[in-house]
């Protein structure tokens, strides 16, 4: 009962931030590519982690590189909106939906994202941060060639419904999903091991389809933005292939592997 009240309430929620923003509008302009990034805030991240990866975000907006990326599209422009996820009931629109299209406009939405508080939260729900990017796409402020859902996370999903539903719910709407594992440190209860091959088998999706695990921290920023460049210039040879093309040799992960953990803890 509790947990179908908490979905209610995010989706009542999210319903209440479509119909305050301008992008219910009939003239919404087109674009190259809608954008959720979708970012983990759960407490499995110590503070200097996501630290780096706000700033990482950060950094990227005010990148030459990302700027190039966007004026050389179809359209020469992009919409984005950044959020922040943890457990099931627990997502957050940070930066909301943002026509960038100069230099300028992403200048203004790293300002804009670098002035707003870091939050944590408990759990990790990979599946509810997918099904509220969907509410988000379908609340966009413009008409996109291409939607992308954008996952950061160092961990597995173990709250909310199967992270393989979400997913597949969202690739068979056009919709693609890339994903940032952040792999920096492992060895907590929490923790999985191989968190790139849980990415590429059971969380990233769609043609083209992508990830960029982080190992080191010193990358991190690096991670982000050439994976913000590949996604607004739709490069067509990913680094990491999801599942689908994955040779058959290639060993799997399950995709249980972090419900099975949190069954664990709660038994002990």
């Amino acid at each position: 009962m509790a947990r179908g009240l908490a979905w209610i309430l995010v989706a009542l929620t999210a319903g209440l931030f479509f119909l305050s923003t301008p992008s219910q509008g009939a003239d919404r302009p087109e674009v190259d590519l809608a954008l959720v990034l979708a970012v983990d805030i759960s407490n499995s991240m110590d503070p200097e982690e996501q630290a780096l990866q706000r700033e990482g975000f950060v950094a990227a907006f005010r990148s030459g590189a990302v700027h190039d990326a966007i004026r050389k599209g179809t359209l020469g422009r992009i919409s984005v909106v950044y959020m922040e996820w943890a457990g099931a009931a627990m997502q957050q629109v940070v930066v909301p939906w943002t026509l960038i299209e100069s230099s300028a406009d992403a200048l203004a939405f790293a300002d804009r994202l670098a002035a707003q508080p870091i939050r944590r939260g408990p759990r990790t729900s990979i599946s509810g941060a997918i099904d509220y990017a969907m509410l988000l796409l379908d609340g966009s402020n413009a008409e996109p060639m291409r939607q992308v859902i954008d996952i950061s996370g160092d961990g597995a999903n173990n709250q909310g419904r199967p992270v393989t539903m979400a997913r597949d719910e969202a690739l068979a709407r056009g919709v693609i999903i890339n994903g940032l594992p952040i792999m920096l440190k492992r060895g907590g209860y929490w923790d999985i091991e191989n968190l790139d091959l849980y990415f590429r088998d059971c969380v990233i999706g769609g043609p083209g389809a992508f990830m960029v695990p982080v190992r080191e921290r010193e990358h991190f920023a690096e991670a982000i933005r050439i994976k913000l460049v590949r996604e607004i210039a739709n490069l067509s040879e990913p680094l990491v292939r999801p599942a689908q093309a994955a040779g058959p040799s290639e060993p799997r992960m399950g995709c249980f592997a972090g419900e099975i953990q949190s069954d664990r803890w709660w038994r002990n």
